[in-house]
């Protein structure tokens, strides 16, 4: 080995590249961006004035900003629908023109008049909420004029009531614990807006409403196929910021007790540069409670720091207005490329050497030497199948197979000409193994680990495992369940061929060359998986040996097969049993002889193999070229070999025209025929294996014949 070539195997095997596209994949990397922001606000400010985290400085931000985070809450629903609001300002000085008119100077119950402001307010967003959901109107003109209509009522409102509300003074005990009143040293503005903020996030996040926000905000014409009531959606989030609007006006008219011309002004800018500069989305859709309290409490710092360091008005708008270009840049830079940025980032090529490419010309003398006996083989559901990944029989010889429209589909003894959907899953079935009841078992892609009964119930028995400790993915969610057997104890041993892609581009694992799959045990009586092998490379076949002590296991990417003990006097040990295919082997299974089939789903080329020893020039494919010219493994031929427990290859089947099955994905022996399925075809193959045992059932092999 060459130098270079062991500098790059050790560079790729201690620094891990992985890591910056893992996290850069995790839904709080946007949040990142604000708290990296608020982070350098804290630390310039405090710099610059040494009491700015001072005890009296931070009781004066704390009751403001729990005025602030009632607004932004509203406004995070609006924006998160696609909308904005832009009469915030003019609605919190009419809601504040209300409360002290209401309370301070009538004295009205605060039971009474606390409801009535933000109804007050609330009719405001209804008002803009029938205008811009209803009819069609644009969000941003129509709250710019809503916003001069409700500045001019507060205009009138102040010239008619102006001397009425100087002259009010309420007592009360509520009232002054509203302005000055505090929870074990929590402002009660501030203790308030944490209940909204909760209850904001637990409908965002877990309730239906928030659901159909975010649904809206995302598309509308899909929300709107989808059967969500669009217009009353987006018509409600106004009202929602109307309301909180008014509460968070009467916490401000309690603190201040005044009305001025200049009360709101700019507040909906503020508002608006907290929720973008917090992350939420301009277009709508994405974004979050927590995001918005973020960008609420930098730009609040950033007024309060100005105002401290007595520089004027105009310079703290400037600043505002210079976050708020610098928000939006970010917006939509962001949105714009994170795609790309993750797509170049996550893929993460690292190195890895096969060994020498076996040969496979027909004179060669080869084990894998080529023929062509799969040619001709008999079709089992010609053009009725999509996708049969694995097939399997009952004990009453009816053929079981997965669809890619989430069927099972069975065919009925003799002839397989009849079948029916067995069971719809929802997922497309892959792995399939039958336990002693007559229970079939399937791996679903993308789903987990699946039952269904004689009866034909689904039952899902698991869709996680025990994450690991230092995994930054979370890989205790199942994403790609592959194949799986069941051991005598009933025990079911499943791979997941990866932690790092879905069952859509599992394929893109391949350009990584590392072990990002493992092997799973379900265990029937806790009911509870937990990963029992990790990092293998693209782990696929499962095959419990006939002892009931070991498995046989095939990593795909590896081009090996493997034996591991799971009981017995080895329990734990692994031992690599045929250590250098061809191509990428598949699913594995009994034959009638007490030896194994397994499929070949493709096969290697020299290509590829050379590929997988230069992580720089895969990394270097995968940012500067489009995704459907990358370089694949070959997918498009592939064969059936059978070997014995002690890794000897004892026959190979090829179709060298690659018309009966250009890619198999597993084998079945049955009753003297071998059946054939493929992920990518569109039938079943069914091959006569010569000599072979015509009353042998792999159902009978595992569980004894039936009584």
């Amino acid at each position: 080995m060459a130098a270079s070539e062991t500098w790059t195997r050790w560079r790729y095997r201690y620094v891990p590249d992985k890591l910056v596209g893992e996290i850069l994949a995790k839904n709080w990397i946007d949040t990142l961006i604000p708290v990296v922001i608020l982070s350098g606000v804290l630390t310039f400010f405090s710099v610059q004035m040494p009491g700015f985290l001072g005890g009296s400085n931070l009781t004066d931000i704390a009751q403001i900003y729990g005025e602030y985070l009632i607004i932004i809450v509203g406004i995070t629903f609006v924006m998160m629908a696609g909308g904005i609001d832009l009469t915030v300002g003019s609605v919190f000085a009419l809601c504040n023109l209300a409360a002290l008119l209401l309370i301070n100077s009538m004295e009205i119950n605060l039971a009474i008049g606390i409801p009535a402001i933000m109804l007050l307010g609330g009719l405001v967003g209804l008002i803009n909420g029938v205008l811009i959901g209803y009819l069609g109107m644009r969000a941003f003109l129509t709250t710019l004029v809503m916003l001069i209509i409700v500045r001019a009522i507060v205009d009138k409102g102040l010239l008619d009531y102006g001397q009425t509300i100087s002259r009010g003074f309420n007592a009360s005990s509520a009232w002054e614990f509203m302005a000055i009143g505090s929870v074990f040293g929590v402002p009660s503005s501030l203790v308030v807006a944490a209940a909204i903020v909760l209850v904001g996030h637990v409908v965002l996040t877990r309730m239906r409403f928030g659901w159909h926000v975010t649904a809206v905000g995302g598309s509308r014409r899909s929300a709107y196929n989808a059967g969500i009531r669009v217009k009353r959606t987006i018509c409600l989030t106004y009202v929602l910021s109307g309301l909180l609007t008014g509460l968070a006006a009467t916490f401000y008219a309690a603190r201040l007790s005044s009305a001025g011309t200049d009360v709101g002004k700019g507040l909906e800018v503020t508002m608006l540069t907290a929720a973008v500069l917090g992350g939420i989305s301009l277009g709508g859709g994405r974004g979050s409670i927590v995001k918005a309290m973020l960008g609420a409490l930098i730009i609040l710092l950033v007024q309060n720091s100005l105002i401290r360091m007595g520089l004027t008005s105009g310079t703290s708008s400037l600043v505002l207005g210079g976050l708020l270009l610098l928000a939006v840049a970010i917006d939509v830079r962001w949105v714009k490329n994170r795609h790309k940025v993750l797509a170049r980032a996550y893929v993460s090529p690292t190195y890895f050497k096969l060994p020498p490419l076996p040969e496979t010309a027909a004179d060669s003398g080869s084990d894998y030497a080529l023929n062509d006996k799969l040619r001709g083989v008999e079709a089992i559901g010609l053009g009725e199948l999509d996708g049969p990944e694995d097939v399997i029989f009952d004990r009453e010889d009816n053929l079981y197979c997965g669809s890619r429209h989430g069927d099972i589909i069975r065919f009925f003894a003799p002839d397989h000409t009849r079948w029916e959907v067995f069971a719809h899953i929802g997922g497309h079935p892959l792995g399939l193994a039958f336990d002693g009841e007559g229970n079939l078992h399937t791996c679903v892609g993308g789903m987990g680990l699946y039952k269904i009964t004689p009866e034909r119930e689904v039952i899902k028995l698991s869709d996680e495992t025990n994450r690991s400790l230092l995994s930054v993915v979370d890989d205790s969610r199942l994403r790609l369940a592959d194949d799986l057997d069941i051991a005598p104890d009933g025990r079911i041993f499943f791979s997941e061929a990866t932690v790092r892609y879905e069952m859509y581009d599992w394929m893109v694992d391949a350009l990584e060359g590392r072990g990002n799959g493992r092997i799973i045990c379900y265990d029937p009586r806790s009911k509870s998986s937990r990963t029992v092998l990790p990092n293998l490379q693209l782990p696929n076949g499962i095959c419990v040996e006939r002892e009931g002590q070991s498995i046989l296991f095939a990593e795909t990417w590896g081009c090996r097969i493997t034996r591991w003990f799971f009981d017995g006097p080895r329990k734990g040990e692994t031992e690599i049993v045929v250590a250098n295919l061809p191509g990428y082997p598949d699913n594995i299974n009994r034959a009638s002889d007490g030896t194994y089939w397994c499929a070949l789903c493709g096969m290697r080329s020299p290509v590829f193999d050379l590929a997988l020893r230069m992580p720089s020039f895969r990394k270097r494919m995968v940012q500067k070229v489009g995704r459907d010219d990358w370089l694949y493994p070959n997918m498009n031929t592939g064969c059936v070999i059978k070997f014995d427990a002690q890794g000897n290859i004892l026959d190979v089947l090829w179709d060298l025209g690659g018309e009966a099955h250009p890619m198999i994905t597993s084998i079945r022996e049955h009753k003297g025929f071998l059946y054939l399925g493929g992920i990518y075809n569109n039938r079943v193959g069914k091959y006569r294996i010569p000599g072979a045992d015509p009353n042998w059932t792999s159902f009978d092999d595992y569980w004894g014949p039936s009584a």
